[in-house]
């Protein structure tokens, strides 16, 4: 399934230099305590590889769970206009994707939910954390819901 959510024409604004240290913070805490709730959801560390830089790149990310023991998470950015650059990132690379979750790493492939496989997740995404629901009221972009399930190894 296609990466294709184009970025809206208004939402908040992008977090700015605060999000950089609270990230790190929060990568901490997960791993050391082997995973976790940030900000009242279940959290995860995702490492991407950089669209431009082919570097790998973490952050921590809420996550919900999905069909067949997959993850789901929202490119919310908080309902900012654009999406987040690890969106950028999984687009690109969809298949070079990490999870830190529990006491376990595992290697994964992202794939973008569209039409009625995106509006179910959205229905259980928007009723156990209902701050998304408000999220995507921010900005016209569609918010993208990405699952990522555990890659084979064939």
């Amino acid at each position: 399934m296609s990466f294709d959510t184009p970025s809206g024409t208004r939402g908040t604004r992008q977090p700015g230099r605060a999000l950089k240290w609270f990230n790190a913070w929060s990568m901490r805490r997960i791993r050391r305590k082997g995973g976790g709730r940030l900000m009242g959801m279940d959290a995860l560390v995702l490492t991407t590889v950089g669209r431009r830089s082919g570097e790998s790149r973490s952050t921590p990310v809420g996550w919900f769970p999905g069909k067949d023991g997959s993850w789901l998470i929202v490119a919310s950015a908080a309902g900012a206009a654009k999406n987040p650059a690890w969106y950028h990132n999984l687009a690109a690379h969809p298949d070079e994707v990490r999870v830190e979750i529990g006491n376990r790493t595992v290697d994964v492939v992202a794939e973008q939910l569209h039409g009625e496989e995106r509006e179910e997740a959205w229905r259980q995404i928007t009723t156990a954390a209902p701050r998304f629901a408000q999220y995507q009221v921010k900005t016209d972009r569609e918010l993208p819901i990405i699952r990522l399930v555990p890659r084979s190894r064939n």
